[in-house]
C-alpha cells in the first residue's frame, strides 16, 4: 500500500507510514488544468445522490460544494440562498449553473477556506475525498464554516484518478473507504456520523454517502 515516504497525518497515527503518499505528487493545479466536462458517476448514481440531497439539505440555505466541477448534482427544483463552489478548474466551475460564486484552491497546499465561521448550512464533497493528503485539516475547516448541527455530506464511488488518490484509499475497498471517512469525521469533531449505500453497484456505479454534523 505504501509508496515509500513516511507521509503520516497528525491525528491519524494508527494509519501506516505512507498512507497519504501518492503515485503522482506533482502540482495538482497543473494536473487539473485541462477541463474535464464529464460526470464521474453514472446517471443512476447521480439521481440517487440528487434524491439524497433533496432529503438532507435545507431549502433556502447556504451551501458549500467542496471539490466541485461543472455539475453539483443538487436537485434541479430546489432553491438555495447561495451555493459556493470550490474546485481546481475555472472553466469547469464557470460552467456550473448552480454556483452563485466559486473559488480555486489546492486543498493539499492550503486548507484554510475563505469563508466566515458558522455561515454555511450544508457542505458537500462528491467523489473527491480520496485525493486529500491532509483530510483532518480540511474537515476541521469545513466544521468551522458550518453552522452548529449542519451536515457535511461526503459521497464516493469506485472511480478515481489513481495516480492522485492517496495510498490508503487505493488499498481499501468500499467498506474500508466508508470506515476511513467516518474516522476523518470523528477525528475532526463531527458527530451523528452515518453511512448510507445509495447504489450497491448491481446495476451501475456504486455510490456511498458518509455524513456527520458540525
Amino acid at each position: 500500500m505504501v509508496d515509500g515516504s513516511d507521509t503520516r497525518e497528525p491525528g491519524l497515527a494508527e494509519l501506516p507510514p505512507g498512507a497519504f503518499a501518492r503515485q503522482d505528487d506533482g502540482d495538482d493545479l497543473s494536473f487539473y488544468a485541462p477541463p474535464r466536462l464529464v460526470t464521474h458517476i453514472d446517471d443512476g448514481a447521480v439521481a440517487a445522490l440528487s434524491a439524497h440531497y433533496r432529503r438532507a439539505i435545507p431549502a433556502g440555505g447556504r451551501i458549500l460544494d467542496l471539490m466541485s466541477s461543472w455539475v453539483s448534482h443538487l436537485p434541479p427544483e430546489q432553491r438555495y440562498a447561495e451555493v459556493i463552489g470550490h474546485g481546481m478548474n475555472a472553466d469547469e466551475l464557470a460552467a456550473n449553473p448552480r454556483l452563485d460564486r466559486w473559488f480555486i484552491q489546492d486543498l493539499n497546499r492550503n486548507q484554510a477556506l475563505p469563508i466566515d465561521d458558522g455561515s454555511i448550512d450544508a457542505a458537500l464533497c462528491c467523489v473527491g475525498v480520496q485525493y486529500l493528503k491532509h483530510p483532518l485539516a480540511v474537515f476541521a475547516e469545513v466544521r468551522r464554516v458550518l453552522k452548529a448541527g449542519a451536515p457535511f455530506i461526503i459521497s464516493f464511488s469506485n472511480r478515481c484518478f489513481p495516480t492522485k488518490a492517496v495510498a490508503i484509499w487505493r488499498a481499501l475497498g468500499s467498506d474500508g473507504h466508508a470506515a476511513l471517512v467516518q474516522l476523518y469525521l470523528e477525528r475532526s469533531g463531527f458527530s451523528h456520523l452515518g453511512v448510507e449505500v445509495l447504489s450497491d453497484g448491481s446495476a451501475g456505479d456504486p455510490l456511498i454517502v458518509v455524513s456527520g454534523r458540525a
